[in-house]
């Protein structure tokens, strides 16, 4: 399954801003079955650490069977977030 997660805005800076996109997610387009999430950061323009982290770490929690991969990884802001959580 492929989140897009410029779909929850381009300037996604706060942890509970993280948190409550993931609730969203979950509610709304994930499947419980999923085997394998692939995070696209298409239109993201900012991204921080604690944002990121909510999101991944409540999704691996939850999911904790599922694949996390990760695409449209180039933006600094994306990739040196990614970085600094471990993801």
């Amino acid at each position: 399954m492929i989140i897009k997660i410029g779909d929850f805005g381009n300037n996604l800076v706060s942890r509970p801003e993280g948190r409550e996109a993931f609730l969203s997610a979950r509610a709304y387009i994930i499947d419980k079955e999923e085997k394998e999430f692939v995070l696209d950061f298409t239109g993201v323009e900012v991204l921080t650490p604690s944002w990121i982290d909510e999101f991944v770490s409540n999704l691996k929690k939850e999911f904790s069977q599922a694949e996390v991969s990760y695409k449209n990884t180039d933006n600094p802001s994306v990739s040196e977030s990614l970085k600094w959580v471990g993801k």
